[in-house]
C-alpha cells in the first residue's frame, strides 16, 4: 500500500493491526504500486514526487531510481515478460490554464536498457495520463486520462514480447 506521506507498507490480512515491512524512499504520496507478475519479490512504485522506484523486498532501499521529471499517473508491469513496464505521466503543455496538459507514455526493458526508457509516446493533448494497463493477450497498452478518455497502443515487436 503506498501512501500520501510517501512510504510503502507491506500489509497482511493475518495481522490488520501492524505492517510486515515499511519502505521509505518516496518524498511525496505513493499513486502506485504494483509487483512483477514473474518475481514476487520485486515490485515498483511511482509517485508525486515524479519518480519510479524499483525494489527488492528484502532491500530498504531501492535498487533503480527513474526521474521523470513529470507528474506521474500508473505504473504497470507487462503480463509477458519480467523486464518490461510501462509508466504514464503529465506533463505541462503551454503556459496559461492549469488544463494545458500533455499525457505521456514511456516503455522501460531493464533487459535492453537499465536507466532509460526504450520509447516515450504522447497518449492525449490537453489530458492528464492516470492509468496504464497491459492487454494480457495481444501486443496492445491502453492509458486511460482524466476526462475519461482511452487512448490504445499497439507495441513494436521488440516489446511485444520479452524474456520471463
Amino acid at each position: 500500500v503506498g501512501t500520501e506521506e510517501g512510504m510503502i507498507h507491506l500489509c497482511s490480512k493475518a495481522q490488520s493491526g501492524q505492517y510486515e515491512k515499511t519502505w521509505k524512499d518516496h518524498n511525496l504520496a505513493v499513486y502506485a504500486v504494483k509487483w512483477n507478475p514473474y518475481h514476487e519479490e520485486v515490485f515498483l512504485s511511482c509517485s508525486a514526487d515524479w519518480t519510479i522506484k524499483l525494489w527488492r523486498t528484502d532491500m530498504n532501499r531501492p535498487i533503480v531510481t527513474f526521474d521523470l521529471e513529470c507528474e506521474l499517473g500508473d505504473i504497470a508491469w507487462a503480463p509477458y515478460s519480467s523486464t518490461i513496464f510501462a509508466a504514464v505521466a503529465s506533463m505541462p503543455s503551454g503556459s496559461g490554464s492549469q488544463n494545458n496538459f500533455s499525457g505521456k507514455m514511456y516503455i522501460y526493458d531493464l533487459n535492453q536498457d537499465k536507466h532509460e526508457h526504450l520509447s516515450c509516446m504522447t497518449t492525449a493533448q490537453k489530458s492528464k495520463a492516470l492509468h496504464v494497463s497491459f492487454n494480457p493477450s495481444g501486443p496492445y497498452i491502453l492509458v486511460g486520462d482524466h476526462r475519461g478518455g482511452v487512448t490504445s497502443f499497439k507495441l513494436p515487436v521488440s516489446l511485444a514480447e520479452g524474456p520471463l
